[in-house]
């Protein structure tokens, strides 16, 4: 018994040593390597300022790449407000929600699905863009005014299709905007809100219609459990398995992606 205590006095001067020699090494190390520095080895500095110049190009120029760097900043929100993200996605989560599985699939499962069924969705359309104002652009064809002017047509004609009359008539009031006589004078800031909560409105219909058959099973199980006295089991951890089942044998994933894709035609 006494002789553990005994080892372990021996052991802390040698476990001591140790580390004063590693410390002693390391510091020759960094002393070597600081040695080359210190005898003329030239090291990289970075420096920021503003200084005048006599050519507007650079400034031009400059200014470009800010609003380059500004837009792809934006570039999600982008993505999320003029596509059609927004419905895919919202009607992802609430079936996850009417399932009842809260975790599965994961965020990042849904969100993944619903940006690839995205790209699928607005391909024509951002075939039209690259055609149209891409390519031209990068050929130096168009300037890059006119590159935009093209690539907004047809996003607006996607976003006119999905949208309510209701709606962009509730934002062309509430920007106190002179009644537009046809699509091409709403503002492109008047279409976006319209559209989006145009969106919203659709993809809480079609997650509404998910929840009914989710609903009249969990009325069911309750019912069931109600009866056979049951009342202290959770009727959730019943239904789940059930629920499962059901969507799998109706191919669940194939009825949801398929009328979700078929909504936007």
């Amino acid at each position: 018994m006494s002789s553990a205590p005994m080892i372990s006095k021996l052991a802390r001067p040698a476990l001591a040593g140790v580390v004063l020699m590693a410390i002693m090494v390391l510091g020759n190390a960094l002393g070597a390597s600081a040695a080359p520095a210190a005898q003329g080895i030239p090291l990289p500095t970075v420096s920021l300022g503003v200084s005048p110049t006599d050519n507007p190009q650079q400034l031009s120029a400059a200014l470009q790449i800010l609003i380059l760097l500004t837009v792809l900043s934006l570039a999600p929100a982008l993505l999320v407000l003029v596509t059609s993200f927004t419905r895919i996605v919202v009607v992802l989560s609430l079936l996850r929600q009417a399932i009842g599985a809260q975790q599965v699939p994961p965020n990042q499962v849904i969100v993944g699905l619903a940006l690839f069924l995205t790209f699928f969705v607005m391909a024509p359309v951002f075939d039209k863009v690259y055609n149209d104002a891409f390519k031209p652009y990068m050929a130096k064809e168009i300037e890059q005014k006119t590159a935009f002017e093209r690539a907004e047509i047809p996003l607006r004609e996607f976003m006119f299709k999905q949208t309510r009359e209701k709606d962009l008539a509730l934002f062309v009031h509430l920007s106190k905007s002179p009644r537009p006589k046809n699509p091409s004078e709403v503002p492109t800031h008047v279409l976006i809100p319209a559209f989006v909560i145009s969106e919203l409105k659709t993809a809480f219909e079609i997650g509404f219609m998910l929840f009914i058959p989710f609903l009249v099973l969990d009325m069911v199980v309750a019912s069931v459990l109600m009866s056979m006295g049951m009342m202290m089991l959770p009727p959730v951890l019943i239904s789940l398995p059930f629920k499962l089942m059901l969507f799998v044998l109706v191919d669940g994933w194939y009825l949801v992606v398929g009328s979700l894709v078929q909504s936007f035609k």
